[in-house]
């Protein structure tokens, strides 16, 4: 009798600590990336690029006001051009600077750059005119093309464990997201209490307290410079070459680039046009676009703390392929959908541009050797700058020319490229088979 009455409540705590367990796993997982944090000198690099890429968010926020402060309703050229030259700048300098990054001190790199930076987004508060703005933005591009390589060759270095590549990946790359959510809306109340240019002040002081961590971690675990007799610019260009058929030879790494050029040309949109759609097609405000953007980040940041637990195949074939498509999708129907509506577009879309963008990194911590992963680095880095110079001035025409339909067209742009894309894939792994009895008769046919 008694084992009548509790044996439902057992079935119900049974079920209930089956459910715990499957939520604490589902946390475990996505807090995996933390797991890298365990590595001090990692630790040191991850909060000095944290501490930047707060900055570089008030700044690219502020770059956007000053797009639409100086053009109104051709903000999205101005964008366009100023982003436009952001990439230009990675792709003359990228690969060189992958190279720089595999045989220089890559401590002193990101110092250099950071202080150089910090220079130019200072300029930034006071200049008056675009032409000032495109200069500006052009040789602040420069040196971010140099730290960046630099900066990704530097955490296999200070990693002890092969298997935190993947989550020192995952975890940099979601704060970066996670620092685009919180940026937006700081930057935001800075511009109300201390005007739309101050904003660039923050990112200015940020880049001195980075150079300050980096200049704490030892410089034994970082590369060391080599003999300059090695460095012969025909020695350089050689191993730009290098790093260029690395990056191709390998069939997963050359697959997630080409999805990054759909997801550049869906991206690009989002980056140029939101701004003048909110501000000059819906007639909303600041903050309506700072909204925007957050929910952006925040549907990146999700996808990019989970997107190497959710994938751990080694070629993250159905991650780029499923981001690729939301991207896509999303961005294909802004122009139809009202701003509550264009809020969960913008988090669906953050999701598909995180799960297109870190598949590429981990690929190439965990299938190139550390000696080479400098120039690798730096070949991609350029190589998937040249997709966004061309997304956007894509995004430039359809804002300025096709003001009512320009996410649309992005969008079904994306789609199309996706598709002829993944379909070079099927055939390029599909043989070509004959039937047995056929075989048999080409195999007689041929004696003869």
């Amino acid at each position: 009798m008694l084992c009548q009455i509790f044996s439902p409540m057992y079935l119900y705590l049974d079920f209930g600590f089956e459910a715990l367990n499957r939520r604490n796993y589902q946390i475990m997982r996505i807090l995996q990336p933390f797991k890298s944090l365990k590595e001090p000198l990692f630790t040191k690099l991850y909060i000095a690029q944290s501490i930047s890429l707060l900055g570089d968010a008030f700044t690219w926020i502020g770059v956007a006001l000053l797009a639409f402060e100086f053009g109104g309703n051709q903000s999205a050229k101005i964008l366009a051009t100023a982003l436009t030259l952001r990439v230009t700048a990675f792709i003359i300098f990228g690969s060189y600077a992958g190279v720089l990054a595999d045989r220089f001190n890559r401590k002193k790199i990101m110092i250099i750059t950071n202080l150089m930076r910090m220079v130019i987004v200072f300029s930034l508060a006071f200049i008056g005119n675009v032409w000032q703005m495109y200069i500006m933005i052009f040789l602040l591009n420069v040196f971010n093309a140099f730290f960046t390589p630099a900066y990704k060759a530097c955490i296999p270095q200070l990693i002890s464990k092969k298997e935190y590549y993947g989550d020192a990946i995952s975890l940099s790359n979601a704060t970066w997201q996670l620092l685009g959510v919180i940026g937006p809306g700081l930057a935001g109340g800075l511009a109300v209490v201390w005007g739309s240019r101050q904003i660039f002040l923050f990112d200015a002081g940020s880049f001195i307290i980075s150079s300050v961590l980096v200049l704490s971690i030892p410089i034994s675990h970082l590369k060391k410079e080599i003999n300059k007799t090695q460095s012969s610019f025909v020695r350089i260009w050689n191993d730009i070459i290098k790093g260029t058929k690395l990056l191709f030879h390998n069939q997963p790494i050359r697959f997630s680039l080409f999805i990054e050029l759909t997801a550049a040309i869906a991206g690009a949109q989002i980056l140029v046009n939101t701004v003048g759609y909110i501000k000059g097609n819906l007639l909303m405000t600041d903050k309506e676009y700072g909204l925007l953007m957050t929910v952006f980040g925040i549907g990146a940041t999700i996808a990019a703390f989970t997107a190497n637990n959710l994938d751990r195949s080694k070629n993250k074939t159905k991650m780029l392929i499923i981001g690729a498509l939301i991207l896509a999708t999303a961005v294909s129907l802004a122009n139809f959908a009202s701003f509550h509506s264009l809020i969960f577009l913008w988090i669906i879309a953050g999701l598909g541009m995180s799960f297109t963008e870190i598949p590429a990194q981990i690929i190439i911590a965990e299938n190139i050797e550390l000696e080479q992963q400098g120039k690798v680095y730096g070949s991609h880095f350029a190589w998937l700058h040249l997709w966004w110079a061309i997304g956007y001035p894509i995004a430039g025409i359809t804002g300025t020319y096709f003001v009512n339909h320009q996410f649309m067209i992005g969008g079904v742009l994306a789609m199309v490229l996706l598709i002829v894309i993944c379909l070079n894939r099927v055939c390029k792994k599909t043989p070509i088979s004959f039937p047995m009895k056929n075989r048999d008769r080409l195999l007689r046919s041929s004696e003869k």
